[in-house]
């Protein structure tokens, strides 16, 4: 999986990720390779923060 360097960008692309296809941010990191506190510091930035009850970053 190639993920967008723009936050804006990455904030869609992970939520839709997260909506379709995993049931946890762990889970859609392990399955792409990435590291869940670089993904949501990312998105911290422009603040967005995972929330584990919804599965996505709100």
């Amino acid at each position: 999986m190639n993920f967008p360097n723009d936050p804006v960008m990455l904030l869609s692309v992970v939520n839709t990720y997260l909506r379709d296809y995993h049931s946890t941010l762990e889970e859609l990191c392990k399955d792409a390779s990435l590291s869940a506190e670089e993904i949501a510091n990312r998105l911290a930035a422009i603040d967005y923060h995972y929330d584990p009850g919804q599965n996505q970053f709100r």
